[in-house]
């Protein structure tokens, strides 16, 4: 199927990429990154997490961060809020001023990894984020809910699409504007996008549904792609397929790189179907040769080392001609 005419992508590596990164980014690195990001033309993207910073101390700065950062009125700023206490924290920057466009809030549809990773089980969840969701149209904060481990747990394995959609109808009945659909380890492959996306589509229609792949095995890009193809528009990644598990205190359960899908291979990739992402790809990839800078390693990005297709003749060998983008 043809991809919807505007895709709107979602920057996550403020947020979801930095989550598990063992690097503490200082806050100075991430509000110049947010501003890169903006500046290479996004109009929504993730900048910081209200979770406990003893549990990620990456996040320890969100009121600063939110403080410091300069407000594009076009532009959704996002946040995670994990609990009651997290919206508390938000709901006081929100009244002087600095605070988010849309929150996120996530409960996985295995209840089991739920446990793990909020302590919570699904009813426990659903009692929490009811009252947040209230909290937060009140002051005119959309929501965002994420259905995570939508296509398979690492704890539990298989996911049954009524676990998920029972997750999906709690959010939307709450008055939810997106759903996001988390492949919280990156298990998911086209065929399976296909059947479970479709018939959730078919089981709640004209809802909003993201598309949240990691890259774990590789496959976030396809992946991706295939949900786009069925007619979504909304798509979240992270420069340099940076992110990592959720904070369950468990060890690893992913062998191998976690991260998110990576923004410049898929905004690449996206250009190249004729797909109007409104994102300058230069900017992009220049955006993640500084975020390897500020983490001091190479990241996953292959577009910033091959850079995008010629499309016209070079002009010399030390020029090769490219599209504009």
């Amino acid at each position: 199927m043809p991809l919807q005419e505007k895709i709107i992508a979602c920057e996550c590596w403020a947020r979801d990429g930095l989550q598990s990164m063992p690097v503490l980014v200082p806050t100075d690195q991430k509000v110049e990154m947010i501003h890169r990001i903006v500046d290479a033309g996004f109009k929504k993207l993730e900048v910081t997490s209200f979770s406990h910073p003893k549990l990620l101390p990456q996040f320890a700065d969100a009121v600063e961060v939110l403080k410091r950062i300069e407000r594009n009125p076009e532009v959704s700023y996002v946040v995670l809020i994990p609990n009651t206490k997290g919206f508390d924290r938000l709901e006081t920057c929100q009244k002087e001023g600095h605070g988010a466009s849309e929150i996120i809030l996530m409960i996985s549809s295995s209840e089991k990894h739920n446990m793990l990773n909020f302590r919570m089980s699904h009813e426990e969840g659903m009692a929490e984020h009811a009252t947040i969701m209230k909290r937060a149209h009140k002051l005119g904060i959309r929501v965002i809910g994420c259905a995570g481990t939508v296509y398979g747990c690492p704890v539990k394995g298989d996911i049954r699409t009524g676990d998920v959609a029972k997750i999906v109808r709690f959010y939307l009945e709450e008055g939810a504007q997106t759903i996001m659909l988390g492949d919280t380890t990156g298990v998911a492959n086209p065929r399976l996008v296909r059947e479970r996306v479709g018939e959730l589509m078919s089981m709640f229609p004209g809802a909003e549904f993201i598309a949240h792949f990691h890259d774990t095995r590789g496959t976030g890009v396809v992946n991706s792609i295939a949900m786009l193809e069925l007619g979504a528009r909304y798509v979240d990644s992270s420069v340099g397929a940076i992110g990592g598990q959720p904070a369950t205190g468990a060890a690893k359960y992913s062998a191998g790189f976690t991260g998110n899908t990576c923004t410049e291979d898929l905004i690449g990739v996206l250009h190249e179907m004729g797909t109007d992402t409104g994102i300058a790809l230069r900017k992009l990839i220049n955006t993640g040769i500084r975020a390897e800078e500020i983490l001091g390693q190479k990241l996953r990005s292959n577009i910033i080392r091959s850079g995008p297709v010629i499309h016209v003749e070079s002009a010399s060998e030390k020029e090769p001609g490219v599209k504009p983008v």
